[in-house]
């Protein structure tokens, strides 16, 4: 049995973060949990997909967020527990869902996991979804540690059932990412069988249904108010007349600051795990026993601004800081040594250099980030740029394939969000009458790319579009996508062929390509360019470290043939492959990197890269 799934209260445990939050949602009997995979959020529908069978959970990847949203969702409104989980853009993508669930409101519990990422480790944006909760009014829990973040997952299901209402549980990297002890909890049971009583004028959003129904979502709200100023998760801890008012991981920042610097005799600090709606009698009363107040928060001034609203209907004029003012940034993740600082200059105490701990480990090489040996993304980036060379204008999207943005591949002139790269192709073409090529993922073309392709197509878009095809979702740890072969992970749900549906659009011009066969790849590319109007391009490999979770690969080693080799070095200055280093002034292969992709030897211009015999 997998450990999760132990029904032994009181047992400790050592787990990550997202498992933590699984194994709440398993104690609260969740029944249904959907997700689209995105860091920091991943390994929470990994979880899940690893245990859906033993547990009898129904679990899915989606094809995107709002799909994943809907699915879960619905669910819940029939009357079953179930859990949604994405990063933090995710929720973009979810929104419009979102905003009128909040209307709708559910029957059984239901949360949905937002994993925010302070400094961007993985994201293109560090949006602070706390925001969510004011812009849709629905309540926030924001753990400040593995333990509570499994707690918390545990008790939004019965928040939202009390609510009535879905309850969003806000994470950061830090918590996502973490490890720590957590005491199991009994198991609930679960119920998997939901009811829906047709009431059309209740639960069809048409204007005369949602007026009544945005009275009952403030209605709401108001209860989830009073449940903020009386709920456990905040809580004031130390004393004195300074005070601090914290969430998140900040709390233990600033719970090991007070420490370091002998102050937890003279502050106070309010942490606020229901941190929306905010704690109105908590925070006022906080307001009134303080001299002045820090707010420590990453990212936006969602506390701060809350506080000082607080501070202004009591008529407190002391001072209340957070952002600015030399004192925290609006942007990055904090650090301990960060907030201890800043603790102590705004508090006037003296703080101490701290020594840094020798653990005697060698600082890591910095290297660019770069494509796997063997990824085939590189041999269809390097095909093209022999067919085309800088003369397009090259639109990329969200994934592995993102990483050909260096040279020498060059192959991203624009980048912004998932889904985005074909219609931003049409709108380049459009304003520059330059030819475009967008690249996409397969698991990225079914989460948004579609709607770009249609709609390139029915306007007359003159545009390459080249669907980067390698059989799964590589970038956060292969999840399978509506492509994805599914026998291959034991599973026997139908794979949507991308080629059937170009075609079934309309496209006229679809070709496949193998690009690990280069000189083909390339008189296609140039066929594909060439044609007037849409044109489709699936370039289609497996990813090779996706292929080695189910299949035992061949080990083929090449090397370089020094009596051949004249040092042009063509392969590196082309392919930039991470298998090849440099010994003095010869190139080298990494046998240990190296797969036996080939795409060395096609492009070695003396034919000096060769295949090693046994016992070469």
């Amino acid at each position: 049995m997998n450990e999760l799934l132990l029904d032994s209260p009181g047992e400790k445990m050592l787990m990550l973060g997202n498992e933590a939050i699984v194994r709440g949602a398993i104690e609260a009997g969740a029944a249904v949990a959907t997700c689209y995979p995105g860091t920091p959020s991943s390994e929470i529908g990994d979880t899940f997909f690893k245990i859906q069978k033993e547990s009898g959970i129904y679990f899915e990847y989606a094809i995107n967020e709002m799909v994943a949203l809907e699915v879960a969702a619905a669910a819940a409104i029939a009357g079953v527990r179930a859990m949604c989980s994405m990063k933090h853009v995710g929720v973009n993508v979810a929104a419009d869902f979102l905003m009128s669930l909040a209307y709708e409101g559910v029957k059984g519990g239901f949360v949905l996991v937002s994993a925010d990422d302070p400094s961007m480790f993985s994201s293109q944006n560090e949006q602070d979804n706390r925001m969510y909760g004011k812009f849709s009014g629905l309540p926030v829990l924001e753990p400040s540690s593995i333990a509570e973040a499994k707690e918390m997952a545990r008790y939004a299901f019965d928040l939202s059932e009390m609510l009535k209402e879905p309850v969003i549980l806000r994470t950061t990297t830090r918590i996502n990412h973490s490890t720590g002890v957590i005491s199991l909890g009994p198991i609930a049971g679960k119920n998997s069988q939901g009811s829906f009583p047709k009431e059309p004028l209740r639960n069809t959003l048409i204007p005369s249904v949602s007026t009544k129904l945005h009275k009952l979502l403030l209605a709401n709200w108001e209860k989830a108010a009073g449940e903020s100023d009386q709920s456990p998760y905040n809580f004031v801890s130390g004393e004195g007349k300074l005070g601090i008012i914290t969430s998140g991981v900040s709390f233990n920042y600033v719970s090991d600051a007070l420490q370091d610097l002998a102050l937890t005799s003279r502050v106070s600090v309010l942490r606020i795990g229901f941190s929306h709606p905010l704690p109105d009698r908590l925070i006022k009363d906080f307001i009134a026993k303080c001299e002045k107040i820090l707010v420590v928060e990453e990212l936006e001034p969602y506390l701060e601004e809350g506080v000082k609203v607080k501070a202004q209907e009591i008529g407190s004029v002391i001072p209340i800081k957070g952002k600015g003012d030399g004192l925290f940034s609006r942007a990055y993740e904090f650090s301990p040594s960060m907030v201890r600082k800043v603790i102590a200059s705004y508090f006037g105490v003296t703080c101490p250099t701290k020594e840094a701990v020798n653990i005697d480990i060698p600082n890591i090489p910095q290297r660019p980030p770069n494509l796997c040996a063997g990824c085939p993304h590189r041999a269809t980036y390097a095909a093209m740029r022999q067919a085309c060379g800088d003369e397009p204008i090259y639109t990329n999207d969200i994934g592995c394939y993102t990483l050909g943005v260096l040279p020498p591949l060059s192959m991203s002139d624009l980048s912004v969000c998932m889904g985005a790269s074909i219609g931003m192709g049409s709108g380049m073409g459009t304003a520059t009458g330059r030819k475009v090529v967008s690249f996409i993922g397969d698991s990225t073309f079914f989460h948004a790319g579609i709607p770009g392709l249609i709609n390139a197509l029915h306007n007359g878009h003159n545009q390459t579009v080249v669907i980067m095809d390698n059989g799964t979702t590589s970038m956060t740890g292969f999840q399978p996508d509506p492509g994805t072969a599914m026998e291959n992970m034991g599973f026997n749900n139908l794979s949507v062929s991308i080629e059937a549906l170009v075609n079934g659009i309309g496209v006229k011009h679809v070709t496949v390509v193998k690009p690990f066969k280069f000189k083909k790849t390339v008189e296609q590319i140039k066929e594909a360019i060439a044609f007037p109007g849409l044109s489709v391009i699936i370039s289609r490999e497996i990813c090779p470290m996706y292929e080695k979770t189910f299949k035992k690969q061949e080990k083929r080693s090449y090397f370089v043939d020094h009596s051949k080799c004249k040092n042009h070095r063509v392969c590196l200055n082309t392919l930039a492959c991470p298998a090849f280093y440099l010994e003095g002034e010869q190139v080298e292969i990494d046998e240990a990197s190296c797969i036996g992709c080939t795409l060395c030897v096609q492009v070695c211009p003396e034919n000096a890269i060769r295949l090693k015999k046994i016992g070469e």
